[in-house]
């Protein structure tokens, strides 16, 4: 038993070492000059420190809440896979639905691959380069999305890849690949196979946030330690399956898939019910 705590102890100090280098590991391979952008980061912009009444209460949440008739939601025709179908929050996340929207229309998505996936984490798309160094926004050059209220790192989010914060979002972007009731660097396996939960990971990673969050992360999944640092714009509400047989496939070098995952299209279509 005493050998089994030790080892349970230290899987969950190799968590919480993954989540300070997780950066590392979601950055995308890109020079100071590069458009490209890096996938999130270890640091959140969330809320921390000393705990205030405003953490108390319910936050409004936004991801799950389901697209209505007639309007607009983007459709991601994956190759070989399918559709992955994402609602997107123009009101709360204004200028990196504007950037999507226009940027698809366009066709600029079409054809691109899926450069950078990483098992249970996310799968990263839309630079042009397909080496994660390239893409531009629809204005050209980087915008900055800000960081939405309401819109979280929920798994199914999409958000946009950056260099150095959420001013710096061009075309790349992420859609969060943890399965459900996994959070992130949050859970490990013990040796009898059975998953087990770090009761304490918020405050581990310096993360205090209202208690309806912290349970639609149990439920859902997702990268809580991103929250704050990112542009989440939109959610998939069908094709989550989708998502998560892209990410088992084999990568190499910068978590690049060895058999190219294309994004044959990405249309702007009326939601029809």
């Amino acid at each position: 038993m005493k050998n089994r705590k030790s080892a349970a102890a230290a899987k969950i100090a190799a968590m919480l070492t993954m989540i300070i280098f997780s950066g590392m590991l979601f950055t995308a391979c890109g020079d100071s000059g590069a458009q490209g952008g890096t996938a999130p980061a270890s640091e959140n912009g969330a809320v921390s420190g000393e705990t205030t009444a405003a953490l108390l209460e319910d936050a409004e949440i936004l991801n799950f809440i389901p697209p209505v008739k007639g309007e607009k939601i983007a459709v991601i025709s994956v190759r070989d896979y399918g559709d992955i179908k994402i609602k997107l929050f123009p009101e709360a996340a204004q200028a990196g639905v504007d950037n999507f929207v226009g940027l698809a229309e366009m066709n600029y998505y079409d054809e691109l691959i899926f450069h950078r996936i990483i098992p249970d984490f996310m799968i990263q798309g839309g630079d042009p380069r397909g080496d994660g160094k390239g893409g531009s926004s629809l204005w050209g050059g980087k915008f900055d999305g800000g960081i939405p209220e309401g819109l979280y790192h929920f798994s199914g989010a999409v958000a946009y890849a950056n260099s150095e914060g959420p001013t710096t979002n061009g075309s790349q972007f992420y859609i969060v690949n943890s399965p459900e009731r996994f959070i992130y660097s949050g859970s490990y396996y013990d040796e009898d196979g059975n998953i087990q939960y770090v009761e304490n990971f918020f405050e581990q990673i310096g993360y205090n946030c209202p208690a309806n969050i912290r349970e639609m992360y149990r439920e859902k999944g997702g990268t809580p330690h991103l929250d704050g640092g990112y542009t989440v714009f939109g959610q998939v509400f069908e094709g989550m399956d989708i998502v998560r047989s892209i990410s088992g496939v084999e990568t190499g070098d910068n978590d690049k898939p060895l058999t190219q995952v294309v994004m044959d299209t990405v249309r702007i279509v009326e939601y029809e019910g």
